[in-house]
């Protein structure tokens, strides 16, 4: 059984970042960044720093310190891409300070910087609390098993999921199934089973999603020309 305990470890380090790679080249692909929430960045990269602060206080498995190392790596490279390719009709953002809708990519990364700042000092004065370190955990991981919903909410105001890739939600429903077996098989701490089953079953809301709304593309995410071509059409049918 070791070894099959060392290929889950692998799988559980590697698998959850390479989810996101098809989005990513689907995005560089089609040039544009429509349907896919950039909030989904902003829930990984806050969460696995986060979940490594909590690793310095408890030392759960290392195959997950890797993976939120990986995913970090990896979503500073999609919300690069989702930025450089950002929707040609994005609204204006109503957030106070424009959170997470900033228009350079500095900023997010000053963001961030200031974020492991503020989280590193914490960790110095209260690393040794038992309070301070499980609060840590289930911040972590609460956050990470939100994950999946501002994509819920995204799908349901363009009533589709155009733009988001079906490999992406598949690997979400599948990935997190088997993260959540592997959770409960290695006996991880009760902030990773219940934070894991509450994110599988919004995977399946979006695959409910997807039954009801199919991936048609909304009408702001059609190419000028097509616009144009629709125009024409409506001329010539009112003629």
């Amino acid at each position: 059984m070791t070894w099959l305990s060392t290929l889950a470890s692998i799988g559980m380090a590697v698998g959850p970042p390479l989810v996101y790679a098809d989005q990513a080249y689907s995005i560089v692909k089609k040039k544009d960044a429509t349907g896919f929430s950039r909030d989904v960045t902003a829930i990984l990269l806050v969460a696995n720093i986060t979940r490594c602060m909590f690793w310095i206080g408890k030392r759960f498995e290392f195959a997950l310190l890797i993976q939120s190392i990986l995913m970090i790596a990896a979503q500073l490279g999609l919300l690069y891409i989702c930025i450089l390719y950002r929707p040609r009709h994005e609204p204006v953002s109503t957030r106070p300070f424009s959170w997470w809708q900033w228009q350079n990519y500095s900023t997010y990364i000053e963001f961030l910087a200031g974020l492991i700042i503020c989280q590193t000092i914490l960790v110095l004065i209260f690393g040794r609390q038992t309070w301070f370190v499980d609060t840590l955990g289930f911040i972590a991981l609460g956050l990470e098993s939100t994950l999946p919903i501002p994509q819920l909410l995204s799908n349901f105001k363009q009533k589709s999921l155009y733009g988001f890739r079906m490999s992406t939600l598949l690997g979400w429903l599948g990935g997190d199934g088997f993260k959540t077996a592997y959770f409960f098989f290695q006996g991880s701490p009760l902030q990773f089973r219940v934070c894991a089953i509450f994110q599988l079953s919004v995977d399946v809301a979006i695959v409910g999603q997807r039954i009801v709304y199919g991936d048609k593309p909304p009408p702001e995410a059609l190419p000028v020309d097509e616009d144009v071509e629709q125009a024409l059409r409506l001329d010539s049918d009112m003629e």
